[in-house]
């Protein structure tokens, strides 16, 4: 197969300078300095709490920041550009007792408003109601009240705007009680990547593959490599953040090998992948300082039988192709199998990174470093 190509993309040189306006530069009407905060809440993956928060505090001017909640004067823009989000919502809240209190005159007028306000940034052309009784008269109304005033259609199952309603944390009603209304800022989540034109089955959540590489550790000198890279979920959101000494995914499937680079070219990327038995590569030994992997769960690919035969003799190529300090970052919903392979060799150490629910599955990331 290819050796592995190296990255010369020369924008990643002034990558830091991406995005940043000067003040004296910066048109007098620009809306990103007159526009007041808003309140804003992530919505994440169970178990990448950490992973969002983290990228969170990398977004300037974000300040009273509560868990995932929290206050932002700038473009909505800058927060779709979150990749370890799910979505990302706007929240504006009101102290009615219960949702009927938002069909009051005012409270009707005051949610219009405020919704107008995220279908004109969000570009939303129906919406729907997420909420517990959302097939209530109450909803229903509330519902046809929003359609009418906005000109919206309410569709209950596609809406591209999804409201969700739900109980304040804060209670600030002078009876204790008090409700939030969260409207989703773009029509389709954030996970669901504009360069995904190809899926395979059992496909990789990207705000997964996002949270992997940045806890693997995102190293401009990485020689990279992805065995069985499906439809290119890991690649691309390696390629995405930045500098790296090469990139190379390989996978015995033609068909998850052209549907990654369906993929890739939809990203604006150009990496490497190969049709090639991740097993059997061909590569000089020592080639990669990261190898970067969702393994077959026996599900949606692979089986449980085969899975036996080949997790042993993957962690043993990949310590053959890995370099002396060398990584290897995989995901597995085969546990059991996984933590009993570990504990029968002796060539890697693992550290768990996370276990997140997707999907109904509660798969977990591991990093492993060679032992010695």
């Amino acid at each position: 197969m290819p050796r592995p190509r190296s990255n010369s993309n020369p924008a990643y040189a002034n990558r830091s300078s991406v995005g940043k306006t000067s003040k004296k530069s910066r048109p007098k009407g620009d809306y990103r300095a007159r526009q007041p905060a808003r309140e804003y809440e992530l919505d994440v993956l169970p178990g990448l709490e950490e992973v969002a928060a983290t990228e969170l505090a990398g977004v300037p001017l974000a300040r009273d920041v509560r868990g995932l909640r929290f206050w932002y004067p700038g473009s909505p823009e800058r927060l779709t550009r979150l990749r370890s989000a799910v979505a990302v919502y706007r929240i504006k809240s009101w102290d009615v007792p219960r949702p009927r209190g938002l069909l009051g005159h005012q409270q009707l007028g005051e949610l219009v408003s405020y919704v107008r306000e995220v279908t004109e940034v969000g570009g939303h052309r129906s919406f729907r109601i997420g909420a517990a009784g959302k097939e209530s008269p109450t909803m229903q109304r509330l519902a046809e009240e929003l359609s009418a005033a906005l000109g919206l259609p309410h569709d209950p199952e596609e809406g591209e705007l999804l409201l969700r309603l739900r109980p304040s944390a804060d209670r600030q009603g002078a009876d204790g009680q008090g409700w939030d209304v969260l409207a989703r800022i773009t029509p389709r989540p954030l996970s669901a990547r504009a360069w995904r034109e190809c899926n395979m089955g059992g496909g990789l959540n990207a705000t997964i593959a996002y949270a992997m590489h940045k806890l693997a550790g995102q190293r401009d000198e990485d020689r990279i490599f992805n065995p069985m890279s499906g439809s290119g979920t890991l690649l691309i959101e390696r390629a995405l953040l930045g500098p790296y000494a090469a990139l190379v995914g390989v996978d015995i499937d033609p068909v998850a090998v052209a549907c990654a680079r369906t993929n890739l070219r939809a990203a604006g990327k150009e990496v490497e992948v190969a049709q090639v038995d991740a097993l059997h590569t061909g590569l000089p030994s020592r080639s990669f300082d990261l190898v970067i992997s969702d393994l077959p769960w026996g599900d949606a690919i692979g089986s449980h039988q085969s899975n036996e035969t080949l997790y042993p003799a993957f962690l043993k190529e990949m310590h053959r192709l890995t370099s002396r300090r060398g990584r290897l970052c995989l995901l597995t919903h085969e546990l059991r199998l996984f933590e009993r392979v570990m504990r029968e060799q002796s060539d890697w150490e693992a550290k768990e990174l996370f276990q997140v629910y997707s999907g109904g599955h509660h798969p977990k990331a591991y990093l492993l470093h060679k032992r010695g």
